[in-house]
């Protein structure tokens, strides 16, 4: 099949939405489909099989987006018309301005349309301060579904939860397909022979995978380490980039040990989970959290916050992995349990062993391309 992949948000592989169209764009080309990429990735311009639109410009905001370490597309008509022209099927990553301008193309063209939902509400609503606003999310939600999702033919789900959320919030039942973004296999169990880095010796680490934004909460697990009984003895790495760099940075001042931050690409990531002794996870908003999967797939045990607002509050197997959502006494109290209680964690991780076997990253990406091909195979029979 001829495929085209749409993603408003594509370039540095350093944001789920990026790292996502990416797996996806690889994965189908290694089953044979020859895949075109809309997008607004400058880098790629003159690259077989891309179709750059330009940068959306936000004026004073174009900054604080860059921040975010993205870039949004502005939709070109023509551009858009030769990604689409003559494809077997269209698969739309983000509800936003190229995206939308892909569908409406794309459906007066008559071709099956699929589309993938990874921004909660939160996302948008936070960058306004008003994240906790249930009548802003509630909103959000139903401008995605009455100007986006109620058109495509099926809408692929990274997990159950969002899944029920927008339909709750949507009102609408949906064509679903719940599907995992995938956990790569380079993220496993580590060796026996590994060794930590010197410099890492002595302490106990904390590892922390998120872009610096509020939804994910950095400043609580700061704050908790600074409360913890094993404050002076505690290395935290936070592995990401953003926003609130300069003020996580001014925050972790406090400590005894500076925290490690910085962006790790894949490779060195699997070394930094290698590194840890406890991972943490402590975002209030998360559709699923790949990151706290390839923690665990590479050994360590999770400490997740419980928020409803999280998918991955349902990887916490025990009440051990889990404390209060931005709750920093109880993050604190629950750190030292795990540093005192080195024996129940050999325990714990036993039963994480097999948790994200459900996850395979192969076995997922079999099923967005069973997604993709099934939607293309109704939509030729109506």
């Amino acid at each position: 099949m001829i495929i085209t992949v749409v993603s408003d948000v594509l370039g540095k592989e350093n944001n789920g939405t990026t790292i996502a169209a990416m797996n996806l764009i690889r994965a189908l080309k290694k089953r044979g489909h020859t895949v075109r990429v809309l997008c607004c990735d400058q880098n790629r311009k003159g690259q077989e099989n891309y179709y750059v639109c330009p940068i959306l410009s936000l004026g004073i905001f174009n900054n604080y987006v860059a921040k975010n370490g993205v870039q949004l597309a502005k939709p070109d008509k023509e551009v858009v018309r030769s990604a689409l022209q003559g494809v077997d099927a269209v698969h739309i990553m983000l509800p936003f301005g190229l995206g939308k301008s892909a569908l409406r193309m794309a459906r007066k063209m008559g071709l099956p349309i699929t589309a993938g939902f990874h921004t909660q509400a939160e996302n948008i609503t936070s960058h306004l301060f008003l994240k906790n606003e249930k009548l802003s999310n509630f909103i959000v939600y139903k401008v995605f579904y009455n100007s986006f999702y109620r058109y495509v033919d099926a809408i692929h789900y990274p997990t159950e939860f969002i899944h029920q959320v927008f339909e709750k919030y949507s009102g609408h039942k949906t064509n679903a397909y719940v599907i995992s973004n995938g956990v790569n296999l380079r993220f496993q169990k580590r060796p026996d022979d590994f060794k930590r880095p010197a410099e890492l010796n002595g302490n106990y680490v904390i590892l922390s995978t998120g872009r610096y934004s509020d939804e994910k909460c950095q400043k609580v697990l700061i704050r908790a380490v600074k409360k913890s009984r094993h404050e002076k003895d505690i290395q935290l790495v936070l592995a990401g980039a953003g926003p609130l760099e300069k003020k996580y940075r001014h925050l972790g001042q406090n400590l005894t040990n500076k925290p490690i931050m910085r962006f790790f690409d894949h490779e060195t990531m699997v070394n930094v989970i290698y590194s840890a002794d406890l991972y943490c996870h402590p975002a209030d908003i998360e559709i699923e959290s790949i990151a706290c999967l390839e923690a665990i797939s590479g050994g360590l045990v999770p400490l997740i916050s419980n928020s409803h607002r999280s998918a991955a509050r349902h990887f916490a197997l025990t009440p051990e992995n889990t404390f209060k959502v931005n709750n920093v006494h109880d993050l604190a109290n629950q750190i030292d349990y795990w540093i005192e209680h080195p024996e129940k964690k050999d325990e714990n991780r036993k039963l994480y062993e097999h948790f994200t076997d459900q996850f395979a990253f192969e076995t997922c990406m079999d099923r967005m391309e069973e997604m993709i091909i099934s939607t293309a195979k109704k939509k030729s029979h109506q």
